[in-house]
């Protein structure tokens, strides 16, 4: 079981998530945002997320800024821990000392990516009646399960991959329907599903493919671009531009 560096590729969840517009925090839950932005800025995201955990938890239905702090909790937390696996793995194991640090490490991920997806399955998808908010969750799930499937082996791995595939076509589906080409979430799902196309199913051809589709689809749409989006906007589309010319040599070399 291992987890590939990813050869210089950027997905959504390297970037922070989109300023998009939000309503009121619920007061029963305004404790746990309070506590969960102070954890932000001392960048300390178990915490953070201990305190989203507990917000969705409540049964409420997110406002845009409650969903992006949830997804900026785990995305940290989660990259601590990919980023620890990255290194160790490295490093040949040839002592116990090596091995537990590595199992420690595996079993952080697979928690995470537990946790995440039981509140996603349990709370978020199944109430939720927004598609751009849908289309959200549904791109998260697909990037839990992805993340899983670094972690596994055999039939566990195929299901993963299975499941990150299945999350992934739902949300482009919904997204195709009802999202514009130059929305934030649309081309952020594209982006991470292009990441996976290249580094999970090991299919450069594909994920050029649908990373330019994106980006092409959005230069042809940004007539549409609202002040509020152009900037994260912009940014996804440097990354897939980026990914383009990176994936593009490697293929080449």
């Amino acid at each position: 079981m291992h987890i590939e560096p990813n050869n210089g590729a950027i997905d959504f969840n390297a970037m922070s998530e989109p300023k998009l517009s939000n309503s009121s925090p619920d007061k029963s839950n305004a404790s746990q945002l309070e506590a969960a932005k102070v954890a932000e800025q001392a960048e300390r995201y178990n915490d953070m997320a201990e305190a989203m955990k507990k917000v969705v938890e409540s049964g409420v239905v997110l406002t845009n800024e409650e969903r992006n702090l949830l997804s900026v909790a785990y995305k940290n937390v989660m990259g601590a821990c990919r980023t620890s696996w990255i290194k160790i793995s490295s490093v040949e194991a040839k002592n116990e000392a090596v091995k537990q640090q590595q199992k420690r490490i595996v079993k952080e991920i697979r928690d995470i990516c537990n946790e995440v997806l039981t509140l996603l399955h349990k709370f978020l998808i199944p109430k939720e009646t927004n598609v751009e908010s849908k289309v959200f969750y549904l791109k998260m799930e697909g990037d839990y399960y992805r993340y899983f499937s670094e972690v596994t082996t055999g039939d566990e791995t195929l299901k993963m991959i299975k499941e990150a595939q299945r999350a992934y076509d739902e949300a482009i589906n919904l997204s195709s329907a009802n999202l514009l080409p130059t929305h934030p979430i649309r081309l952020g799902l594209a982006l991470n599903y292009s990441v996976f196309l290249y580094e999970i199913i090991n299919n450069p051809g594909s994920a050029c493919r649908f990373a330019k589709q994106a980006f092409d689809d959005a230069i042809e749409d940004l007539d549409s671009l609202t002040e509020d989006s152009y900037k994260d906007t912009t940014l996804i589309m440097q990354l897939l531009r980026d990914n383009l010319v990176l994936w593009t040599t490697d293929m080449e070399e």
